[in-house]
C-alpha cells in the first residue's frame, strides 16, 4: 500500500508539473509582443572581435534597434571572436532560445555555405528568420588593400612580383579570406594567403607590424575603423570587388568584373560576390513566434530610417543603403539557383568539401 500511494503520488506530482509547464508556455503565447520585451534584454551576437566592422555595426544597432521593438528592451552586444564562418548560424539555429531574446549579426557569406554544401553549415539558411541587412553595398565596395610600404601599385605588379605578398584573412566562411583566395586563383595574383586572424582591425594591426602586406576588406570599414590608414594613405586600394561599376570615390581602381574576361570566371566571381548585396544581414533564430519576428523586422527597417542612427551611420563611414529581411531572402534563393557546376568550381577554388 505504501509503495502504490508513493507511485499514486509521484504521477500527481508528475502531471502537477506538466500542467505547471502547459499554463508556462499558454501564458507566454497569449503575450503581447510588448508584454513579452518589456524590462527584457536582447543579447545581439557579433562574429568578430571588437574594432571591424560587424563590431562597429552592431554596437551602433545596439544603440537604437530597441527604440522600435514594442516594450523598447535593451540590447546588449555580445563579441565572439573566431565565431565568424557557420558557426553563428548554426547556434542561432539550434541552440539559442527561440523566443527572440537573442540576434545575430551573420557573416554575409554564411547562408552560401549552405548552398556550397558545407558540411559545417547546421542550419537552412531560408528557415532564419531574416531581420534585414544596414547595407546593400550601394555605396561600398571591397577592397583588395596593399601597404603603401610595399611596391605594389597595380594588378599587373601583383601578377609580375617575383615574391609574394602575404594577405591576412579570417576563418572559413568569411569573405575576406574567399576574395583572397579567388585573388590568388582566379586573377592568377602572387600573393601567400596567411589564416586565422579574428577580425579586420587585427590583420589591420598585423599589416602595420609588417606581418601581412595586405587584406580584403571594405571600404567602408576601412574608413570607419582604420581611419588614420585611409586618410593618411598608408594602405592602397589595387581592386575593387562587389561592384557593377566602379565607385565614383575610387574611379582609377578595377573592378573585379573587369578584370575577368572568361564568361565562366566571370560566372563565378558573380557567385562570390553575391552576398554583397546583403552586406551587413541581422537574423533571428527559426521557429520563434512569428509576430515577434515580424515586429523585429519592423523595427530594424525603422531603425534605419532614425536620424540619430544615420548620423552615428555617417560618422562611422557606414553605407545606409538597407534592405529588409525579403530581400535577403531572395537574395539567398537566387543564389540557391546557381548552376552546379559554377557552385562545385567555387567549393574546389576555396577548398570547401561537399558532403
Amino acid at each position: 500500500m505504501r509503495s502504490g500511494r508513493t507511485i499514486a503520488g509521484a504521477l500527481a506530482l508528475t502531471a502537477a508539473t506538466i500542467a505547471l509547464q502547459l499554463s508556462a508556455i499558454a501564458t507566454a503565447a497569449a503575450q503581447s509582443v510588448e508584454q513579452f520585451y518589456k524590462g527584457r534584454t536582447i543579447t545581439l551576437l557579433i562574429p568578430s572581435a571588437p574594432g571591424g566592422i560587424n563590431d562597429l555595426d552592431g554596437r551602433l544597432v545596439a544603440q537604437y534597434l530597441g527604440r522600435y521593438i514594442p516594450g523598447n528592451p535593451k540590447i546588449v552586444p555580445e563579441n565572439l571572436p573566431g565565431a565568424s564562418g557557420a558557426a553563428i548560424a548554426n547556434r542561432l539555429s539550434n541552440t539559442v532560445e527561440r523566443d527572440g531574446s537573442v540576434i545575430a549579426i551573420v557573416e554575409r557569406a554564411v547562408p552560401q555555405l549552405a548552398i556550397q554544401g558545407d558540411p559545417g553549415a547546421k542550419f537552412d539558411p531560408l528557415k532564419i528568420n531574416w531581420l534585414g541587412s544596414l547595407s546593400s553595398y550601394a555605396n561600398d565596395a571591397y577592397l583588395f588593400t596593399v601597404n603603401s610600404s610595399t611596391p605594389i601599385h597595380s594588378v599587373d605588379d601583383l601578377k609580375s612580383n617575383k615574391t609574394p605578398i602575404q594577405i591576412g584573412a579570417m576563418n572559413p566562411g568569411t569573405t575576406n579570406l574567399t576574395f583572397a583566395i579567388l585573388a590568388q586563383q582566379l586573377l592568377g595574383l602572387n600573393v601567400k594567403v596567411v589564416r586565422g586572424y579574428t577580425g579586420a582591425a587585427p590583420i589591420f594591426l598585423a599589416m602595420r607590424s609588417n606581418e601581412v602586406d595586405a587584406q580584403v576588406v571594405g571600404f567602408s570599414s576601412l574608413k570607419a575603423g582604420q581611419p588614420q590608414l585611409w586618410r593618411d594613405h598608408l594602405v592602397r586600394p589595387i581592386i575593387q570587388f562587389a561592384r557593377l561599376t566602379r565607385l565614383p570615390e575610387l574611379s582609377d581602381v578595377p573592378t573585379g568584373r573587369e578584370l575577368i574576361k572568361d564568361p565562366k570566371d566571370l560566372a563565378l566571381l558573380e557567385f562570390a560576390e553575391q552576398p554583397f548585396f546583403m552586406a551587413i544581414p541581422f537574423a533571428a533564430p527559426p521557429g520563434m513566434p512569428a509576430d515577434r519576428a515580424k515586429a523585429l523586422q519592423d523595427a530594424f527597417m525603422a531603425m534605419t530610417k532614425d536620424g540619430d542612427y544615420l548620423a552615428g551611420a555617417q560618422k562611422l563611414s557606414i553605407d545606409t543603403s538597407a534592405i529588409d529581411g525579403e530581400a535577403v531572402r531572395k537574395l539567398i534563393e537566387k543564389g540557391a539557383a546557381t548552376p552546379k557546376d559554377v557552385i562545385a568550381r567555387y567549393n574546389d577554388i576555396t577548398g570547401m568539401t561537399q558532403q
